[in-house]
């Protein structure tokens, strides 16, 4: 005779609440721990890791070419002028504008003249630094527009040298731009990205290599593109595309940006949350993918981002955590602990355009 709330299993009988597992009887509590055990408990994301292939543009340094992509704007007029003419989305990121001076890198972009694969439609754009100058490199620029005066002959300049040249000689004027824009190097003279050669799956690793593709030709890049969450647990994707401190972007196969280290207390970087515990699962760390305080809809979204590691003060509550109000809650509660990452002891900031790898 079995009793409301018995059930039998094998020769045993169970009550709810309670499962067979091999020969034992396991209570629902049991379980995480038991899973943890065998190694189980883990986050079976789909599209964890899926390609995107972004836009290459050509531009120059010291007369050699410079491969880029561009990824966000401060300015919504640059926005969309960019969005339009390359065909792939450039988010809007109005916090770049607050960007300290030493976090950017100065950008020479061409209004008139030779025709080209510039943001206006001219000769491509010429750079003052790249990822093999890490003191003064950024992937964040601010500008300056190089228009051709009445009665010259325009022709491609490709060094800031060849500029101020011009310029001395009365044949460009010069305009500063207030906008910040997010164009990170892809290639460069004598560099490149490293290429991960790993098939882009729900298993391909965080590190190694953030791109699998650059053709030069087609002109195109392909990045791995990340699977996380924003603040109200909407999907988001995100590539990785310089870091610092040098031990972070070297483990991610980026270039190492000291620069950016100036925005740890700046409001152009916003706050990106990564676990060190918990669900097994394909974030940075291993464990479930993070959560963003703002995404490309938020008025206060940016690609650059400021670490913080949320761990479980005890793994058996592990449990999966989609928004900023599940962090919020769980801290309340006193079941994760958060602080913000200091690798090397230095300050960490990452450059993680969010993009839409299905446009």
């Amino acid at each position: 005779m079995m009793k409301d709330g018995d059930r039998m299993e094998g020769d045993k009988m169970m009550k709810d609440g309670d499962r067979m597992e091999g020969d034992k009887m396991m209570k629902d509590g049991d379980r995480m721990g038991h899973m943890k055990d065998h190694g189980y408990a883990k986050l079976l994301l789909s599209r964890a890791s899926v390609p995107a292939t972004l836009p290459l543009h050509e531009g120059y340094f010291d007369g050699e070419s410079v491969y880029f992509v561009i990824t966000d704007s401060s300015d919504p007029t640059h926005a969309e002028i960019i969005s339009e003419s390359q065909g792939w989305t450039v988010e809007l990121s109005p916090p770049l504008a607050n960007a300290p001076d030493a976090a950017l890198s100065q950008t020479y972009m061409f209004t008139n003249g030779m025709e080209g694969d510039g943001v206006h439609g001219f000769q491509g754009e010429v750079f003052t630094s790249t990822p093999a100058m890490p003191d003064t490199y950024s992937a964040l620029t601010m500008h300056t527009h190089v228009t051709w005066n009445e009665d010259t002959t325009p022709r491609v300049l490709m060094s800031e040298a060849e500029i101020m040249a011009a310029e001395e000689a009365g044949e460009v004027t010069l305009s500063e731009l207030d906008v910040v824009i997010n164009m990170p190097h892809v290639m460069w003279p004598g560099g490149q990205l490293m290429v991960n050669e790993s098939e882009i799956n729900d298993k391909t690793p965080y590190g190694g290599g953030q791109v699998t593709e650059i053709d030069t030709d087609a002109m195109t890049v392909t990045f791995v593109a990340h699977r996380g969450w924003g603040p109200d647990g909407r999907t988001i994707y995100y590539i990785v595309t310089d870091a610092t401190p040098a031990g972070a972007a070297e483990k991610m196969g980026v270039p190492h940006t000291p620069t950016s280290a100036s925005l740890i207390a700046n409001s152009a970087a916003v706050d990106l949350f990564q676990f060190t515990n918990g669900l097994k699962g394909p974030g940075p760390l291993g464990y479930q993918p993070g959560i963003a305080q703002a995404t490309t809809d938020d008025a206060g979204y940016s690609p650059m981002w400021r670490i913080h590691l949320v761990t479980w003060e005890d793994e058996q509550d592990a449990r999966l955590l989609e928004t900023i109000g599940d962090i919020q809650a769980m801290r309340t509660e006193g079941k994760i602990s958060s602080e913000i990452a200091r690798p090397m002891d230095s300050d960490h900031i990452v450059n993680c355009p969010f993009i839409d790898p299905f446009q």
